[in-house]
């Protein structure tokens, strides 16, 4: 079996570290470390500690870590299941990934499963006579630097809970990822490979063993496979697709064995759901279902709708300024790069639609579409026929004196 690829491997820390669980794991196996090496540290020290411990003290202080940190931990866990249930059913469940990777609340569970790992170590430590006169020292030393810790990531905490999971957070979120994941596809549109071309009439067809959607290629991965083989490799379920019977993961122009198929598969990583590192077009359609969502009959709230818009015009004009990169680094590797047309009939059509009998939500629609064709005026032809489809699908939804305000805010907007 190959090894894996350093581009892979990056991928998979960086999906890792994001995990709840990994944090509060780190988080205790280093408490369990610091609570056992204070009676290792004592006899190094070369001073003697003048600090005389009532009988017992630490270990009050432990018994009330544990007891307090046990309560917090649940709390805290509560809390943000709350926040990923509340963020589902108002929002878009597509942004739960990213509020259970968030740092703050990671942090905050994590150091209070660490500070009552480290009570309870402390606790059964003591009792079966494992400290020396200095160690149980360090170990108070450590348990006030604890506390300190446990009563700042608490305020820190509680700050955090005033705005986590709510709505203006949640479209925060979303933009952030969506930008970032615009941002690197308009900088690299074909993730540094070649732009496609037609594949040869004699190319071997390469199918994923499972059905799911691609949410990474590992493109350099692909080419040092081509480079090895004399072969060129044309992706087509690029990241946000998904690859099954009907969709190939690629087809190869050359000679191509059992182990050049299983290569190719391994620099495709299959997942039941789609995510946002390479998929520039999942960022959008999260940020649209809040707002269709919004639009909805059961909770009409077209300024939620209209936040979205704004937001969408911040994600696209990042994108239309960012460089495309001229340079290919992948010369045997061919990718087609997803077109701006299909970006925008995600981002916006939804809203269109759903909000094709509110004028209000008309009005914004064609001024961020304006704006949008007049930050690139190459591209401005995506963007006015998207404006166009919107206002021809609401003036048969609006009365008269609506459909006058939209035909005057579009003059405005569009200059005509």
């Amino acid at each position: 079996m190959a090894t894996p690829t350093r581009s892979s491997l990056a991928a998979f820390f960086l999906r890792l570290g994001r995990q709840v669980w990994v944090r509060a794991a780190s988080f205790t196996l280093i408490a369990v470390v610091v609570a056992l090496a204070a009676n290792y540290l004592g006899p190094l020290l070369p001073f003697e500690f003048g600090i005389d411990l009532a009988q017992n003290s630490v270990g009050s202080l432990l018994q009330i870590i544990a007891t307090a940190m046990l309560t917090v931990s649940t709390f805290s866990v509560t809390a943000m299941v709350t926040a990923f249930s509340s963020a589902t059913t108002t929002a878009t469940p597509r942004s739960t990934p990213l509020l259970i990777a968030d740092p703050t609340s990671q942090n905050a569970v994590s150091t209070f499963i660490g500070a009552f790992t480290f009570s309870l170590v402390g606790i059964v430590a003591l009792s079966t006579g494992y400290y020396e006169p200095r160690g149980r020292t360090i170990l108070f030393v450590a348990t006030l630097v604890v506390i300190a810790l446990v009563v700042l990531t608490l305020l820190r905490w509680i700050s955090h809970l005033s705005t986590f999971g709510r709505m203006a957070d949640v479209i925060d979120r979303v933009e952030k990822a969506a930008t970032t994941s615009l941002e690197l596809h308009a900088g690299s549109p074909t993730l540094g490979a070649r732009p496609a071309v037609t594949e040869p009439a004699d190319a071997t067809v390469v199918h994923a063993e499972e059905v799911g959607y691609v949410t990474h290629i590992d493109v350099a991965g692909l080419d040092r496979l081509a480079k090895q083989h004399e072969i060129e490799v044309h992706v087509r379920a690029t990241p946000g697709r998904i690859a099954d019977a009907r969709v190939p993961l690629a087809f190869v122009a050359g000679d191509v064995d059992d182990a050049v198929r299983a290569g190719i598969r391994r620099a495709f990583r299959i997942e039941h759901h789609r995510t946002y590192e390479q998929d520039p077009r999942f960022g959008v359609i999260a940020l649209t279902e809040i707002g269709s969502r919004a639009l909805s009959a059961a909770t009409n709230d077209p300024g939620t709708a209209i936040e979205v818009m704004a937001a969408l015009q911040r994600v696209f004009t990042r994108g239309l300024t960012t460089q495309a990169s001229a340079g290919i680094d992948y010369d045997r590797v061919f990718v087609r790069a997803p077109a701006l047309a299909d970006l925008v009939d995600d981002a916006f059509r939804p809203l269109a639609r759903d909000g094709a009998a509110d004028v209000e939500v008309q009005v914004r629609l064609q001024k961020c579409l304006a704006s949008l064709a007049a930050t690139d005026p190459a591209r401005a032809g995506v963007f006015q026929d998207a404006a166009r489809a919107a206002y021809e699908r609401s003036r048969r939804e609006l009365d008269r004196a609506d459909g006058r305000t939209l035909r005057a805010a579009v003059r405005e907007a569009w200059g005509r």
